[in-house]
Order: structure tokens, then C-alpha cells, then sequence
């Protein structure tokens, strides 16, 4: 397909002005077709980090309709049926204000999936439902129905971009939830966030999701990276996913970091949320050297087990499932 730069600046002007949300946004279906070729894939990356960990964390789809609610070109379906397949369910229903958008959804998930029967609005019942970067364009009565909607459905995952007000809408949704659903991801516990603790007004839950590498060689990709004025190499994302099934069994030291590694002379610091909240730890060079060096070279997983002594973190190991031990995360008082 070639590339119609003009579509994608002006696509990517109404995003940065903040009225991708109107009702004309996509003018043709060759917008969308363009936005699917580029912006979203950006998108369905996000995704693919989040489906990625949900399969490490042990959750698996329920049985029922797929619902993708806000479809847009449908990325977040496509990349869900790409990780899961569906088994569970062989019926797509999809949802947005624009019919094109999900008319072009519905034609390329047929193409793609030609068993897969595809609808277009909601059922009357709802196995997963998929919510994709569609928060900040939402007033608080859609909210209000979103969540409504949300608590019909077995499952619920919803991506959002990585920001503080995108993070803030989802874990205000979460506190709504979390009475009636279980919390599968990216919370360790089902307790209060620990973000919304008094001192940890600055932070939000966000995480950072990585590109596939042929990205960084690919002339397209470049190209489109200078025109846009896109870092490629940044996928900030912030996620939710609950359900009605408990979650997946979470080993006591479970952490979940959140944001980047903030690097001084001789150690680095983790925001990590735990069972007991949300605080730094440090890994320094003298405890852990190899662990230091890792993250200098950008290895920080989402989620491990963190043993803590004070505020140091004096082991960091990946999750399994033969574990459920360990430390608590507030061995020492949070920093101020």
C-alpha cells in the first residue's frame, strides 16, 4: 500500500490537538486504512506486551462473544486473535460511533479470520470485552456507561496510552470495579491502589512496551519516524484487565515496576507496586552488579519477585509459578 503523508499529518494534527475524538475524524476509509498501516500498529504492539503478560501471569480468555467496543481499524481484536486464536469464542462483535471505521474492522478481521463470524454492535451477552486508547475521548456519562457495559462482560481489557491522566481514568475505573470483578493485570494485589496513597501523588501506573526490532532498520519505518516526530523506541502504555474467574495466584515478593529505572552514581531506583503499595527500592552496584548492568541496558521486566532488605532490593528474579514466597515489598517505610 503506498503511503499518503498527507493523511497521516493530518490524522496525527487532530491527535495532538486533542479532537481526535470528533465525530469526523475518519473522512474515508482510506484514512483508516493508512491509520491501520501505521499509528496502530504502534497500538497493537501495546497490545502484544499486555497479551504477552497476561499469557506469563497464567490468564486465559472466557468462553463467549469477543467484543471489540471503539474498534477504530480493529488492531486490538486482530492482535487478541492473533495471541489466543478463538477457540473460546468464533463470534466478533464490533462497536464505534463510526460505521466506516467499523465496516473497515468487520472486512479486514473477515479477510484475515474467514472462519470467524463477525458482527457488527453488541450482543446481548458478552464473553471479553477489548477497550482500546479510547478513555480521554470520553465524557463521564460514556464513562459511565463503559463501565456498566464492563461489569456485563465475563472479562475486560482495556489499553490506554501510557500518560498520567489515562492512567488516572483507569485506576479510578479499577476502584469502581474491583467490588464486583477480580483484578488480573497489572495489579499484584486486589487491594486500594497504592497510587492513590497519600505521597504518591507524582506517579502513575504506566509501563513501557517494546517495538519489534526490524523497526529500527526498516526505511519505513524511519521515515515515518522523522516525519511524525515519533520516538519509536518509547511505547508508553497504562492497562487494566479484571474479571469475574479469580485471578492468577500471585507469589507474595510479586512486584510490579512501574514507569523506568531512575539511574544515579552508584545505584539505580525501581517504583515498585506491591502487595503492601507503591515505593522505591534500590538496586546498587555493590549488592547486585549484574542486575545493575542489566538495567542500564534497558532489561526491566514488568513484573518479578523482589526480595528487600531496608530499601535495597538484594534479588530480583522472574515469575514462575514454583514460587510463592518472599519478602514483603514495604520492608522499610516508603520514601517521602
Amino acid at each position: 500500500m503506498q503511503i499518503d503523508w498527507l493523511i497521516l499529518e493530518r490524522l496525527r494534527q487532530k491527535f495532538l490537538a486533542g479532537t481526535a475524538g470528533a465525530p469526523d475524524y475518519w473522512q474515508s476509509t482510506e484514512d483508516l486504512a493508512q491509520y491501520d498501516r501505521t499509528f496502530a500498529q504502534r497500538i497493537g504492539w501495546k497490545w502484544d506486551f499486555v497479551l504477552d503478560d497476561l499469557a506469563q501471569l497464567g490468564w486465559g480468555p472466557p468462553p463467549g462473544n469477543l467484543v471489540d467496543w471503539g474498534c477504530g481499524s480493529g488492531i486490538a481484536h486482530r492482535a487478541f486473535l492473533d495471541r489466543f486464536g478463538f477457540t473460546t469464542s468464533a463470534n466478533l462483535h464490533l462497536v464505534d460511533r463510526s460505521t466506516t471505521a467499523v465496516q473497515f474492522a468487520a472486512r479486514r478481521a473477515r479477510e484475515k479470520y474467514p472462519r470467524l463470524t463477525v458482527h457488527e454492535g453488541l450482543p446481548e451477552s458478552i464473553g471479553l470485552l477489548l477497550i482500546s486508547h479510547v478513555a480521554t475521548e470520553l465524557t463521564q456519562s460514556q464513562l459511565a456507561e463503559l463501565e456498566r457495559l464492563a461489569l456485563h462482560a465475563q472479562s475486560v481489557i482495556w489499553v490506554e496510552p501510557g500518560t498520567y491522566e489515562a492512567s488516572l481514568i483507569l485506576i479510578a475505573m479499577r476502584e469502581r470495579l474491583r467490588k464486583d470483578l477480580h483484578i488480573a493485570a497489572p495489579c499484584p494485589t486486589q487491594n486500594r491502589c497504592g497510587i492513590l496513597s497519600p505521597g504518591n501523588e507524582s506517579h502513575w501506573c504506566h509501563q513501557f512496551a517494546s517495538p519489534p526490532p526490524f523497526v529500527f532498520t526498516d526505511a519505513f519505518w524511519g521515515a515515518f519516524s522523522m516525519r511524525m516526530e515519533i520516538d519509536l523506541r518509547s511505547l508508553p502504555l497504562s492497562y487494566l484487565v479484571m474479571g469475574r474467574q479469580p485471578a492468577p495466584r500471585r507469589p507474595t515478593n510479586a512486584v510490579r515496576a512501574l514507569g523506568r529505572p531512575r539511574f544515579f552514581k552508584a545505584h539505580a531506583e525501581l517504583l515498585g507496586c506491591g502487595s503492601d503499595g507503591v515505593c522505591f527500592r534500590k538496586v546498587t552496584k555493590r549488592d547486585d552488579p549484574t542486575s545493575y548492568r542489566l538495567l542500564k541496558k534497558g532489561h526491566c521486566p514488568s513484573m518479578e519477585r523482589w526480595t528487600c532488605l531496608g530499601d535495597r532490593i538484594t534479588s530480583r528474579r522472574p515469575l514462575d509459578s514454583h514460587d510463592g514466597g518472599g519478602e514483603n515489598l514495604k520492608a522499610a517505610p516508603p520514601r517521602a
